[in-house]
């Protein structure tokens, strides 16, 4: 993995997280990141408040200078980077705050910078709430790559902040400019909260705008369904990677006695989760906790009896099933014997290869043209 980033001139230790993901072609950093930094360093007025958001690895925090500085990501994973390559750099006497994608904004921030999320729906909700919760006029940079800014984009950019410009285009990258305009109190959130119906079901899902099938339900999940167990035990399931929660929300409702945990390193997933549960089944809310985390990180072995999960298989742009891997070796653990990992995934990903290296067993629960759903059992000698 390469490591050395320069970035205004000095150079930076970074590391892609989590630290020990196979594809060592892949970096903490990239030139949308060194133009940000660029202009940063050359403007006349250096801020006392920066705030900076969407910093995959910590790249911005690290390069970047203010006597205050705010880092806002929906992201787990994002945080723990930039807290790591913070000390990886001698850099933890900076004042960082660390905030989620669902936090109000200092009064106090007098510049933002953005790198450009892939997300549409989530860079819209992030610029309403820059407008909604700053005064107006303060400078905001957006950074991304070329090829990903369109017209498009610039028109998405205009309906919260000023009319934006952009630079040139230098190393595929390319910078955004505008600024805070006043918006009404407590639009941003409400604007960009979206519900529908759940199919089959009384219940009605609601999505925060960075959730993963925002829209609709996706055909994954969709087939999943199908795949779900039901009955009166008191088992401890984990919704991994639970996005919405609607697989949860299923369980609960086929479960009633079920214990669920409702996990996802993605702030808004989670509070679309709790969101779900509090809206559709209120009376197992007490069953039910919600918890920002990388995987599984924090819970203790040997406590669940039943993890599932819809793996991605990718983080931010690149394609990568580091975080599968990483899922299923964290279930094995939490697991207790005798428990099951219960799986689906696309057909090419062959992670009935993988379930069977991992647990030396693997089954075929159903499948189509375009899924499978897997079970692996943790067995007494595993």
């Amino acid at each position: 993995m390469l490591t050395d980033a320069l970035l205004g001139g000095v150079t930076y230790t970074l590391h892609r997280f989590p630290l020990d993901q196979k594809n060592r072609s892949l970096q903490a950093w990239d030139s949308a990141d060194e133009l940000l930094v660029e202009h940063v360093e050359t403007l006349a007025d250096a801020p006392k408040h920066l705030l900076i958001i969407n910093d995959g690895f910590g790249a911005l925090a690290c390069a970047l200078n203010a006597p205050k500085i705010t880092s806002l990501s929906d992201s787990f994973v994002s945080h723990e980077a930039t807290k790591y390559n913070l000390a990886a750099n001698n850099l933890v006497d900076k004042t960082v705050e660390f905030v989620g994608s669902l936090a109000h904004f200092a009064d106090t921030i007098d510049l933002v910078v953005i790198k450009l999320p892939k997300n549409n729906g989530f860079l819209a909700a992030l610029l309403s709430q820059l407008s909604t919760h700053l005064k107006p006029g303060v400078p905001v940079v957006l950074a991304g790559k070329a090829k990903d800014i369109h017209t498009s984009t610039l028109k998405l950019i205009g309906k919260s902040l000023s009319e934006p410009t952009t630079s040139l285009a230098c190393k595929k990258s390319r910078l955004i400019f505008a600024a805070t305009k006043t918006l009404s109190e407590g639009k941003a959130i409400r604007e960009h909260l979206v519900s529908w119906p759940l199919e089959n079901t009384e219940f009605t899902v609601f999505n925060h705008a960075n959730v993963f099938s925002r829209d609709s339900l996706d055909i994954g999940a969709r087939f999943f369904m199908n795949y779900l167990p039901q009955g009166k035990k008191s088992l401890r399931i984990v919704d991994l990677g639970c996005g919405n929660g609607v697989i949860g929300l299923t369980v609960l409702s086929k479960m009633p006695n079920a214990q669920v945990s409702f996990v996802d390193e993605s702030a808004m997933a989670v509070a679309s989760a709790k969101l779900n549960v509090q809206e559709n089944l209120p009376e197992q809310m007490a069953q039910c906790e919600f918890i920002q985390t990388d995987c599984l990180s924090g819970f203790l072995p040997a406590t669940a009896d039943l993890i599932l999960c819809n793996p991605p298989f990718h983080q931010a742009q690149a394609i990568t099933d580091h975080i599968a891997w990483q899922m299923f070796l964290e279930a094995k653990r939490t697991l207790r014997v005798g428990g099951e990992l219960r799986i689906i995934g696309n057909r090419h990903l062959g992670y009935e290869e993988k379930l069977n290296r991992l647990f030396d067993n693997c089954k075929l629960l159903g499948s189509n043209k375009k899924f499978v759903v897997l079970s692996a059992q943790k067995r007494g000698q595993s």
